[in-house]
């Protein structure tokens, strides 16, 4: 069974100018490429990656596509579009004759208006990415799990995966309104969830205690066949790392049968982001 890491970034820091990451955040301020993520998927016996955009450009996710033809261990990209700009529909169309583009992603958490996602005029750039089948990824806060929500109700053909389980308030210690709001997407079946993100969200001196009723409540809304594990590295740097995450992971998922682990680790991210299909 391969080990697919779903969510992972690359980033050249002369390419972003003054986007994020700022200084301030030394453990990932700087670049962060293929031959860096190579020896920890070695040793953490991970198979492949789905490269994911971090920056809201063309070129970027022209550079993560150039990557990924070039880096033996990345089995497709999630890039990005403007998927309200006046010719998203043939960018969307240009993009998908790469083989290797397998999503898109909107920045939403970084967009002041919550409600941008559950808006008719994406329909058309909607229309096109599943009729190339493409899934979206939806980097999102509790806030915006509403409006994902109705947008996943408009498009029942879209496949949508949810980026870090919408960023819970692990820190605080809160729950009842993320987990409501989470739960009812994962009654829609196009929906899946990784499980990634988690330790950035909690406190610096975080456990897997902090972690478990958050990844409970995941496991329990979408069941083992549609969560899928990502590192998001390099971001987890600023909580620890690689390894660490993955032996949290390993308590975090120890309920499960033998055969549920597999499809988080691996499983759920071949099938969900069709890696290996060439069309």
């Amino acid at each position: 069974m391969k080990r697919i890491d779903a969510h992972q970034h690359f980033w050249r820091l002369a390419e972003r100018g003054a986007s994020w990451p700022p200084p301030a955040l030394a453990p990932i301020y700087r670049d962060f490429l293929p031959h860096d993520l190579a020896p920890l998927l070695d040793a953490n016996g991970i198979d492949g990656t789905v490269l994911v955009q971090s920056l809201p450009t063309r070129a970027d996710t022209h550079f993560l596509l150039q990557l990924a033809h070039e880096t033996p261990f990345v089995a497709g990209v999630v890039g990005w579009v403007d998927l309200k700009a006046g010719d998203a529909v043939q960018q969307i169309d240009a993009l998908a004759k790469n083989k290797m583009l397998k999503g898109l992603r909107p920045m939403l958490q970084d967009l002041d208006d919550t409600r941008w996602i559950d808006d008719p005029a994406l329909d058309p750039a909607i229309d096109a990415m599943v009729r190339h089948r493409l899934v979206f990824d939806a980097l999102v806060l509790p806030r915006h799990l509403p409006s994902v929500l109705a947008l996943a109700r408009r498009h029942p053909a879209l496949a949508i995966v949810i980026d870090h389980a919408a960023k819970p308030p692990i820190a605080s210690g809160a729950m009842d309104d993320w987990a409501t709001a989470l739960t009812a997407l994962a009654a829609l079946p196009q929906l899946c969830c990784k499980l990634s993100g988690m330790v950035t969200e909690a406190r610096p001196d975080w456990t897997v205690a902090d972690l478990a009723p958050y990844a409970r409540v995941v496991l329990d809304a979408f069941g083992a066949s549609r969560v899928l594990w990502g590192s998001d590295w390099p971001v987890v740097n600023l909580a620890g790392g690689y390894a660490d995450w993955m032996d949290a992971t390993a308590t975090l998922l120890a309920q499960l049968s033998a055969p549920e682990r597999d499809q988080v680790m691996g499983l759920n991210a071949m099938r969900v982001y069709r890696l290996g299909e060439e069309a």
